[in-house]
């Protein structure tokens, strides 16, 4: 999301908006290259923040360094990060690796300004078609915070909701579950472990009662998704100083932080045996 050091939350959203009227997003080719390859799992990771499951070790770690908003860290300690992914029939499994001295939640509403404080973010788009998702399920951006919920924007719920221009920002606790834990070793590290069922563009929020619900997508070798990691790192409550993701995006207008907006920016995961 996009900074809001001198925003007040009104004007921020008519502000998305505008930009999302105005966006020209592109379709992902489909010989797009991988920038990640995931290895199967035969026992899911157990999602407690301790990084000690068999299945990681056979996973390969992505560092997450290309600054996208903000300046960049003063040093490793100010933040660095990095990850891995495995996953099984059901679900994707992620653990991330973050650095980062000073944890910040000064919101205690998830639904309010939830990208100024700490937070991991998870950009996933299902069948990799790119395009634009600000609100829609094209695909999704969800922000995990410190109390491990994740928070997305959704499709308005009315056209009222449109006019005034408010947004659907919600949480998925059924498509994300998630737990982190200092680093006994390292006071400084924490170790994020987090479950993700990747839902199709055809999914429904609850309130959609006449449509059927959307199932998560089976998951398969040689499946390949739109995927983009990324962290909101703040040091202070005055909002978020830096947002340094493992994606470099090709800037538009001067302006990289476009993973929000338009999936085509994502890099590829790929599932494999």
């Amino acid at each position: 999301m996009p900074n809001t050091r001198t925003l007040l939350s009104g004007l921020l959203f008519s502000t998305i908006l505008g930009l999302a009227t105005s966006v020209q997003a592109a379709s992902k080719p489909p010989n797009s290259p991988v920038t990640y390859q995931a290895p199967y799992a035969k026992k899911a990771p157990r999602i407690d923040g301790i990084a000690n499951d068999t299945a990681w070790a056979q996973a390969a770690w992505r560092n997450i360094d290309q600054l996208t908003i903000g300046i960049a860290p003063a040093n490793s300690a100010d933040f660095s990060g990095r990850y891995k992914v495995v996953w099984t029939k059901k679900h994707l499994y992620i653990l991330a690796e973050i650095h980062d001295d000073i944890l910040i939640d000064s919101h205690p509403n998830p639904l309010t300004q939830y990208w100024d404080d700490d937070a991991l973010e998870i950009f996933i788009d299902e069948d990799n078609n790119g395009g634009e998702h600000l609100f829609s399920y094209d695909a999704f951006a969800y922000h995990l915070s410190l109390d491990n919920q994740a928070v997305d924007i959704g499709p308005f719920l009315n056209d009222t909701d449109k006019k005034n221009n408010k947004p659907n920002v919600r949480i998925y606790p059924h498509h994300v579950q998630s737990k982190w834990q200092r680093s006994a070793k390292a006071p400084n590290t924490i170790y994020w472990e987090v479950q993700l069922a990747a839902y199709p563009s055809t999914y429904k929020d609850e309130y959609a009662k006449k449509e059927k619900p959307a199932k998560p997508a089976k998951l398969k070798a040689g499946k390949k998704l739109g995927f983009m990691m990324a962290y909101c790192d703040s040091d202070s409550p005055a909002g978020r100083d830096h947002f340094i993701g493992d994606i470099d995006i090709k800037p538009v207008n001067g302006d990289k932080n476009r993973g929000y907006i338009d999936s085509s920016v994502f890099g590829v995961l790929e599932l494999i045996k």
